[in-house]
Formats: C-alpha cells, structure tokens, sequence
C-alpha cells in the first residue's frame, strides 16, 4: 500500500472515532462533548478532502 493510502486509512479511522465519540456524547447526555466530537469530524473530514485534491493535483495519487 503506498504511503497516501496509509495516509486515508488513518484519517478514516480518526473521522469513525468522532463518529463513536458523538454516540458516546449522545448517551451521556453532554452538549459540550457533542459539538467538540461534530467539530473534530468536520475538521478531519475537510483535512482529508483538502490534502486529496493537492495529492491528486501533484500526481500523487
């Protein structure tokens, strides 16, 4: 597996761990973990998409 795919497979991981940490949120009936776990998934999300779209534009991908 090259390099930018072990790249992804981490950012997904972290982007599944915000998705549990909202349940988890949710369960504990915690506003405040809720929006930081909606918050964290949105910046590793646009970090993922970001880095994609400059990796492809080098030829990267």
């Amino acid at each position: 597996m090259r390099l930018g795919k072990w790249i992804f497979l981490v950012f997904a991981f972290l982007a599944a761990a915000c998705m549990i940490s909202i349940g988890i949120a949710i369960g504990e009936r915690s506003i405040l973990g809720i929006l930081l776990a909606i918050v964290g998934l949105n910046a590793v999300m646009a970090t993922g998409f970001i880095l994609k779209k400059r990796m492809r534009e080098k030829g990267i991908l």
